[in-house]
């Protein structure tokens, strides 16, 4: 079976579209709709829409909300901004060319451009205020993660394995950084995050890697999970999280891997908790919030590691990456409910059906209320009162 065929299946068994494979012990079960008495009832502002959305595919396009504009996609290339106050559009554009864009990696603003990679291995940089294409840049391995803007340049790890940054102005590459990666990968890749003129991101191959940004010269390398077990499946370490860097300290969890914090100057880890996780964590500036692999919402403190509570209720119902909203930790499941904890006991506060087609991103937080964008491309603005 060649590495094409692996990471395929393997992203349809984790993804839960294929329950179970050889035996009813292997089946994974999906926990009931946990029963919650809401507090509040989220009210709707407007409601458009964004192409077909990105359907049952893998692509995680989460809006954007920059330039006091709302900025969605949709995984066939249609990109829109709209006005958050009232839902209209101020723009939109096609940016497929002859074959589907398959967009993934993106959104992210800076420069007054939007950046957003392909599965076909690009990178658009699109002008905000008109959505004019500025440039589009080729690169090696498809763009699975966000972007991320420093120093002039734009910074994209693809699935080969590769840190690349482009040129803010033309897409012309300045530097690339490669790390190894295995023959079985989790299908996602870690999008880097930068502070202080240095950028952070996960490898498939279970770590944590430093590099400078002028100069794209790799710092260090700190290991977050060591291949164990006797299957490739069993060996899986990705570290798909995007770090998260508080003071100076940088967070990142892995796959059968753990959750670390390490310290920025010197790379040497200050604890380590074991946590297996595949998505970008939340803060709140005092605590991580994680959902684990078999989708149970963590809390954990930032200083100590200490596990402050954890939600076992919605195992396997294929969690969104939590967010806070409202002071409140927010995840989204793959037929459609909005799920709100307490952030400080993790019991549930409030629940809503959005959409049957699912949610493959949380929501996001703009002026007076938040959006989500369901698989179908339904986007939603809501309040809480």
């Amino acid at each position: 079976m060649n590495r094409v065929v692996k990471k395929v299946l393997l992203s349809i068994s984790v993804l839960g579209i294929l329950a179970g494979c050889s035996s009813e012990e292997d089946t994974v079960i999906m926990a009931p709709l946990p029963k919650v008495q809401s507090e509040f009832t989220p009210q709707s502002v407007w409601s458009a829409s964004i192409g077909d959305g990105v359907g049952q595919f893998f692509s995680k396009l989460s809006p954007i909300y920059a330039y006091d504009t709302l900025f969605v996609a949709s995984r066939d290339g249609v990109v829109k901004a709209i006005d958050p106050e009232n839902g209209k559009a101020l723009w939109e554009v096609d940016v497929a060319g002859d074959t589907s864009a398959r967009l993934s990696g993106g959104i992210a603003a800076a420069y007054q451009k939007l950046y957003i990679g392909s599965e076909n291995g690009e990178v658009i940089a699109l002008d905000v205020k008109t959505g004019e294409e500025v440039w589009r840049a080729k690169v090696d391995g498809e763009v699975l993660a966000n972007p991320v803007a420093d120093a002039s340049l734009i910074m994209v790890h693809t699935s080969q394995g590769l840190l690349v940054a482009l040129e803010q102005t033309s897409g012309e590459e300045r530097w690339a950084i490669s790390t190894d990666v295995p023959n079985l990968t989790l299908r996602g890749d870690s999008a880097p995050a930068t502070v202080s003129g240095g950028v952070f991101w996960g490898t498939a191959n279970g770590r944590l890697a430093a590099a400078i940004v002028d100069r794209g010269q790799l710092i260090w390398q700190q290991p977050v999970g060591t291949p164990k077990g006797a299957t490739e499946i069993d060996r899986l370490v990705d570290v798909d999280s995007s770090p998260i860097i508080l003071g100076g300290t940088l967070f990142t969890v892995g796959f059968n891997g753990q959750l670390i914090s390490i310290d920025l100057r010197s790379g040497n880890p200050i604890w380590k908790r074991n946590y297996s996780s595949a998505t970008d964590m939340a803060t709140d500036n005092r605590s991580l919030f994680l959902v684990t692999d078999n989708d149970h919402v963590v809390a954990v403190d930032a200083r100590s590691g200490t596990e402050l509570w954890e939600n076992n209720q919605l195992e396997n119902r294929l969690l969104t990456a939590p967010v806070i909203i409202d002071g409140y930790v927010v995840v989204g499941d793959s037929l459609g409910y909005l799920h709100w904890l307490d952030r400080e006991s993790g019991e549930f506060v409030a629940q809503q059906l959005v959409n049957d087609s699912g949610l493959s991103v949380g929501p996001t937080e703009v002026p007076e209320g938040y959006v989500l964008v369901t698989r179908d491309g339904e986007i939603k603005k809501l309040t809480i009162n």
